[in-house]
């Protein structure tokens, strides 16, 4: 039995230590040399070098003066990652029609001009619930008013989005997009507002 039992246990300690000591700390080590921005949760920071929020979760923005990300799903707080999830309201679903008439008419009540069609990534919630990304063309949408709000040149701001427009990955992957987090840090250093 002692013959058994030993092996056993030395085999117990050495995976023990391998898988839950060693290899924790070395990919901690190589994340933090390698792709130290990542590893502490890509930090995006105001003027004052404040922490203001993830580049890589959304966050909520409804003030007219900045731009709106995509809507999120979790509940009940907005952007809330442990609470990560979609809607699961399909077309047909009647709640889903009335959730997107509720943003579009928010939309409205924010100064925003709804006559155009509305981009459905300002409507419609993602997978995750958690997208700090629109396209391009739901950041034109919104321009004009925030250019309004903050009186600034709408040129100014279409030059914003512009400098925060990311392309596709590696050229091929993926669609265009803004980070909205990003571009509304960007708008508070332009200034003028009222």
């Amino acid at each position: 039995m002692k013959n058994v039992l030993r092996p056993l246990l030395v085999i117990f300690i050495a995976l023990t230590v391998i898988t839950g000591l060693a290899y924790p700390a070395l990919m901690t080590v190589v994340g933090k040399v390698a792709f130290n921005d990542q590893a502490n949760g890509s930090m995006l920071r105001n003027a004052k070098g404040e922490p203001v929020g993830s580049a890589l979760i959304g966050q909520q923005f409804d003030s007219p003066k900045y731009f709106w990300g995509r809507p999120s799903a979790t509940s009940p707080m907005p952007y809330n990652a442990q609470g990560s999830s979609a809607s699961n309201q399909g077309p047909t679903n009647p709640a889903l029609a009335d959730a997107i008439k509720a943003r579009i008419d928010a939309l409205k009540a924010a100064g925003t001009d709804v006559s155009q069609p509305v981009p459905v990534d300002l409507v419609t919630a993602s997978g995750s619930g958690l997208d700090p990304e629109i396209s391009p063309a739901a950041a034109a949408y919104q321009a004009a008013r925030v250019a309004k709000a903050r009186n600034l040149p709408k040129a100014t701001v279409d030059a914003l989005i512009d400098t925060y427009t990311t392309g596709r990955q590696f050229g091929i992957l993926g669609e265009p997009r803004v980070n909205v987090l990003k571009l509304n840090l960007a708008l508070d250093a332009a200034k003028p507002l009222t």
